[in-house]
């Protein structure tokens, strides 16, 4: 019971984080880069599993450095961010399954929830709190840029530098999202709220507090179906959110017919 409610805890912290997140990276049009990415935690959670030490450090490393590398690279080409993030994900799930071992695929892939610890929880709530209060932060100044790089500069804003701390940003939420949905999934975590929080949002306040809350609470839903049907958590999780979104879907569509 109390793994149970550590679950309960991380996922839901993890959850609102992520869709929080998700909020910024569809307006953007970025939620595709959080698959691969995710699929980039691959080789830290293969050493994580060799090495005996947590999953989302070994995430978070292997991530990190693609996160640095496809930062670096788009300085120095211009190309595309989705491009370089294709490159650099591919090369870093190709070297993957040199070495995972196969026993562990299926939890490398699709999560595992069922050994944690209240340190980990504990260091779990802190980063996904740090993240929704920097993103708060920096929310309009990356919109912002989006819509203008120039008009952003002239305001004073440094483009690159926030940039960073963006993707930074995304690094530790696709981390933390590969403990509970594993590489595989970890996209839907941030993309499916955010789009379930558009379709029933009428401003940006409530566009962000919907992705926060259907992030957290998908998250929460999939892990107690978890606790009842002993089905891994992801799978759970990513249809519980799915569920939502169709929910969405109808509310949208007679608010329109309105």
């Amino acid at each position: 019971m109390s793994q149970f409610v550590l679950a309960l805890i991380m996922g839901s912290f993890i959850g609102a984080a992520a869709g929080y997140l998700g909020t910024l990276m569809l307006s953007k049009r970025m939620v595709l880069v959080a698959g691969p990415l995710g699929h980039l935690t691959l080789p830290g959670i293969a050493l994580a599993f060799l090495f005996g030490f947590d999953v989302s450090l070994g995430a978070f490393m292997a991530v990190s450095l693609g996160i640095i590398l496809i930062w670096l690279l788009e300085i120095k080409t211009k190309l595309p961010m989705e491009a370089l993030t294709a490159i650099v994900f591919a090369t870093g799930v190709a070297i993957t399954f040199l070495f995972l071992p196969e026993e562990k695929t299926i939890p490398a892939l699709i999560g595992d929830i069922s050994q944690i610890s209240p340190i980990i929880v504990t260091i779990t709530v802190i980063l996904s709190l740090s993240v929704i209060f920097v993103i708060k932060k920096i929310y309009k100044k990356i919109v912002l840029a989006e819509i203008s790089e120039d008009i952003a500069k002239s305001e004073g804003i440094n483009v690159k530098k926030y940039n960073f701390i963006y993707l930074f940003c995304i690094a530790i939420v696709v981390s933390l999202g590969a403990k509970v949905v594993g590489g595989l999934m970890t996209a839907a975590l941030v993309a499916i709220p955010a789009c379930t929080s558009k379709n029933l949002s009428k401003n940006i306040f409530q566009y962000c507090l919907g992705g926060l809350f259907f992030g957290g609470l998908s998250c929460l839903i999939g892990i107690i179906l978890f606790k009842f049907t002993n089905i891994p958590a992801g799978p759970l999780i990513v249809l519980s959110s799915a569920f939502f979104f169709l929910i969405s879907l109808i509310f949208s569509a007679k608010g329109g017919k309105r």
